[in-house]
């Protein structure tokens, strides 16, 4: 008797425990990861740019209006900086948007310090660091979306369509920003069509999408749209009224095309240059 006791009480301590645990889980409409390449080839005023760049998108009045016009009306947002497989640092930890002072709190976190680089380009190490950051989330979203931006393609770590099939399978969007704004200097380990690289080889999961960056003055610009479409979702207005004003928007592909260990191959072929990816 004084077991079954014991054991009901057990059974119903683990039920509570559960319950407060899952109301301390806040509900919001999407949780995103940021995720912001600064490997070497990018210049401390390029760096700067990223910055600056995210920090007037989430401000934007239709970044807030997506927001706000949301089932929660709120997201939960990470800024994460990375760029070799082992080079991942959290500027902003998981923080709750769902206004302008909530969005200018992480602005002034984002913009605290000055950011650093780093060496390689690991685009698989980072999305899985992005997947992971989900686990650590206080915050339940209806959509999770990786955001990612690079200059490169992955030439360490492990393979990037691999990884990204397997984020993909847990649920998790990637959407990309393919930067091609060398100018026309291309660096040795440079793909000149880094937007089908990005579309085939990092892109997935319902409703994937990125947009190219061609040059810096665009960047601002890109941030936004991205953000609006990311929180707004497919099926939105928004969406569409940005789609159609400012093309291209690519779609992940259903049929990989491109040769996605091209970034590895280039690595192993010019080994003897200076390590700056």
């Amino acid at each position: 008797m004084v077991k079954a006791l014991l054991a009901g009480g057990a059974a119903v301590a683990l039920m509570l425990g559960l319950a407060s645990q899952s109301l301390a889980v806040e509900q919001v409409d999407v949780e995103l990861v940021l995720a912001v390449d600064v490997s070497l080839s990018m210049s401390p005023d390029e760096l700067e740019i990223q910055r600056h760049g995210y920090a007037a998108a989430l401000t934007h009045e239709r970044v807030l209006q997506a927001i706000a016009e949301g089932a929660h009306g709120k997201i939960a947002v990470t800024y994460v900086e990375w760029a070799g497989s082992t080079s991942q640092i959290v500027i902003v930890p998981w923080t709750v948007i769902a206004n302008r002072a909530d969005a200018e709190r992480v602005i002034r976190q984002l913009t605290a310090k000055p950011p650093n680089s780093a060496r390689r380009t690991s685009i698989s190490s980072a999305l899985e660091f992005g997947s992971d950051l989900f686990a650590e989330s206080a915050f339940r979203g209806m959509k999770r979306v990786i955001d990612i931006s690079g200059d490169g393609p992955n030439n360490q770590g492990p393979p990037v369509d691999l990884i990204r099939d397997g984020v993909v399978a847990q649920g998790i969007t990637i959407n990309g920003l393919p930067l091609m704004t060398n100018g026309g200097f291309s660096n040795a380990y440079d793909v000149e069509d880094l937007d089908r690289y990005y579309a085939d080889c990092v892109i997935g999961g319902p409703g994937a999408f990125m947009i190219p960056v061609n040059e810096w003055s665009q960047f601002p610009e890109a941030i936004r749209r991205k953000l609006v479409m990311e929180l707004a979702g497919p099926a939105s207005p928004q969406w569409a009224a940005e789609e159609a004003a400012y093309p291209p928007v690519v779609l992940a592909q259903a049929r990989p095309r491109y040769d996605c260990l091209v970034g590895e191959k280039l690595w192993r072929d010019r080994s003897w240059l200076w390590d700056s990816r």
